[in-house]
């Protein structure tokens, strides 16, 4: 039996690693130890129960020393976010999962940027890995349907079950010399690398973008990225469900962000985009519990977002306290240490 070895550090580890186990003797698993609340993640206890190591150094020299160690015949990537140098794609055969359609989206992140972008249709590509990015020979390709009100969780649930019923076969027909077929060079799109504060909700933008927002940073999927976020006043909140009100009133003096209905009963509120409104059902401010809208945004005279008036309200406060730092530092600190009872 053909040894191989996968590296997988996102949501796809799982289903990939139970295909894998089915054809070959899989070596190890590289994968960030993320012990949950239970002590495992459950790759990490599929692992065990196959027998499978786990090696927890994701850096390119830990791949690196493992796949030197293991000697496997094939190594399998399903979510990592390095590129691999020539020194260890000479240690032998190398398989990447990505879950869009090559040459499409090429890059990181290409489920949550296909949702942003309201495609129709995602895919799962399987390729041999070259030296460029995401650029080998197609070895398995399909597409899975994206409803217009699907997360990113449900794409990625469709993808995965295509995953584990196809990657080790495809992985065992590439062994057996298939060399695949090569993708269309002019056709290739990137995705740029994300960052937190791309999930910052821009309420200028469409009702259909922000809520696709909302869908691409599902948390329960969207590590390591946070959830779409706005603030109210200062405060950070994540949007975690939301939904376009069909059939808006039409509003000719409009301010993007505005609260403009609310549903105590329901937990609603209603929030002003560029072109419509967004009902939104369930928020979390920092450091809290997720909540029904309505028990955190408590008015309709209230705008979500930062605002510059706001902001330099707390930046003069901050500096008339500073000034009189500076001008009066032994009668504010006498003031500081009688009002902490020194």
């Amino acid at each position: 039996m053909s040894t191989v070895v996968l590296i997988g550090k996102g949501p796809s580890a799982l289903t990939a690693l139970e295909s894998l186990a089915e054809k070959f003797d899989v070596a190890g698993v590289i994968r960030n130890a993320r012990p949950g609340p239970r002590g495992e993640d459950e790759v990490q206890r599929r692992a065990r129960e196959l027998g499978v190591p786990l090696f927890t150094d994701t850096s390119l020299s830990g791949v690196q020393r493992v796949v030197t160690s293991c000697h496997p015949d094939c190594t399998i990537i399903s979510s990592y976010d390095r590129i691999l140098g020539a020194g260890i794609l000479d240690c032998c055969g190398f398989v990447n999962v990505h879950y869009s359609l090559l040459p499409r989206y090429r890059g990181i992140g290409p489920v949550q940027w296909g949702v942003i972008n309201g495609e129709p249709e995602l895919g799962i590509t399987i390729h041999a890995i070259t030296k460029e990015l995401d650029a080998g020979n197609v070895l398995y390709q399909s597409t899975v349907s994206v409803g217009p009100h699907e997360t990113v969780n449900d794409v990625y649930s469709k993808l995965n079950a295509i995953q584990r019923q196809v990657l080790g076969d495809t992985v065992k027909r590439y062994l057996g010399g298939y060399a695949g077929v090569p993708q269309d060079e002019l056709s290739a799109t990137y995705t740029c690398a994300r960052v937190p504060e791309d999930s910052e909700v821009d309420w200028s933008g469409s009702t259909q973008r922000i809520y696709a927002q909302v869908r691409a940073f599902h948390e329960a999927l969207s590590i390591p990225y946070p959830p779409a976020y706005t603030y109210l006043d200062t405060r950070r909140l994540s949007i975690l469900r939301a939904a376009p009100v069909p059939d808006a009133p039409r509003y000719a003096g409009r301010v993007p962000g505005r609260v403009v209905g609310r549903s105590r009963a329901r937990g609603y509120v209603d929030v002003l985009t560029g072109d419509g409104v967004l009902r939104i059902h369930e928020v979390r401010a920092d450091g809290g519990v997720a909540r029904p809208a309505a028990a955190v945004i408590s008015s309709t005279q209230q705008t979500l977002g930062l605002r510059v008036a706001e902001l330099l309200s707390r930046v003069d406060a901050l500096s008339r306290q500073l000034d009189q730092l500076l001008t009066s530092p032994k009668e504010v600190g006498y003031q500081w240490m009688h009002s902490n009872g020194s």
